[in-house]
């Protein structure tokens, strides 16, 4: 595989271009707007310039990779060489369904159609293709230069010659690939929300205050980053969706969006990407002030 097609330009899908280009894949960036694709074209800019910062890239290597990447607004005449599709778009399952319907159509009948979601079923978005054989899940983590972790999801009808390709070609890229089966959430997330979601439970029914909570979970659990600082960093609206369709998947009152969450994202309050959740990062983007909601 050596021609690799990326849908989507935000945070995830310039991850993931960068990556690849970085590797030595041409990629082929798509989507709606040029605006989107001229700032995930940015986006990846910029975290070159810090890997040189760190003395781990050339000036040169960075041209090459910048090199690898062409940009489209349009993903027909995108996928039309296209080994392999990674789609990255919001995690929404209409899109996601519409978007796998289109790139069956435009692309090579040997193509692979992997896609990035964090939670949605590969079996459902695989059958709104025809060839279910050769779709997959990548799930890769934020930010995807850096992250070692991919889960690789295999949908129910997914081959063992599909499996197999994608899981080798991620560690060319420096990647560690988990093989993970096809339930919602995967592995990450069906661990990972629920434990964010208990946090938010804990601070809604007034336990304790944001920094506390993530003050516990970083010190007294070896945590790196407080599960709510991480909530406002992958995104509340994000965190919403993800828990919904593990709660729609299996049922279970325990997957239960807690109220505030809710209330949180339809008040716009999205973390770091609006400037609030629970901090505030209309200074700075690191988690150093609580939001004043919240504020004692």
């Amino acid at each position: 595989m050596k021609n690799i097609v990326v849908i989507g330009a935000g945070t995830m899908g310039n991850g993931i271009a960068h990556t690849f280009a970085q590797s030595g894949f041409k990629v082929n960036l798509v989507d709606v707007s040029q605006d989107a694709l001229d700032k995930g074209l940015k986006t990846i800019t910029t975290n070159l310039d810090r890997i040189i910062a760190k003395g781990n890239l050339t000036e040169d290597q960075k041209a090459e990779t910048l090199g690898n990447i062409t940009t489209f607004t349009e993903l027909k005449n995108a996928v039309t060489d296209a080994d392999l599709v990674v789609e990255a778009a919001t995690e929404n399952q209409d899109l996601k369904l519409k978007i796998f319907a289109q790139m069956d159509e435009f692309a090579p009948e040997n193509c692979i159609l992997s896609t990035n979601t964090s939670s949605i079923s590969i079996t459902k978005i695989a059958a709104a293709t025809k060839r279910a054989d050769k779709v997959i899940g990548m799930h890769f983590m934020n930010p995807v230069p850096i992250m070692k972790l991919v889960e690789i999801i295999k949908g129910y009808s997914t081959s063992k010659e599909t499996f197999d390709s994608i899981y080798e070609m991620s560690k060319t890229l420096g990647k560690v690939p988990v093989e993970v089966n096809d339930y919602p959430g995967f592995v990450a997330n069906r661990i990972l929300m629920p434990m964010i979601n208990e946090s938010i439970e804990t601070l809604y029914n007034g336990v304790a205050g944001v920094e506390e909570i993530d003050t516990v979970m970083k010190l007294g659990m070896a945590h790196p980053m407080g599960p709510l600082q991480l909530a406002d960093f992958i995104g509340l609206d994000v965190c919403l969706a993800i828990l919904n369709v593990m709660y729609d998947g299996f049922k279970n009152p325990k997957y239960a969006p807690n109220p505030l969450l809710v209330n949180m994202v339809m008040a716009g309050k999205l973390g770091v990407k609006s400037g609030e959740g629970f901090y505030d990062y209309s200074e700075s983007k690191k988690a150093e002030k609580v939001a004043k909601m919240f504020a004692k």
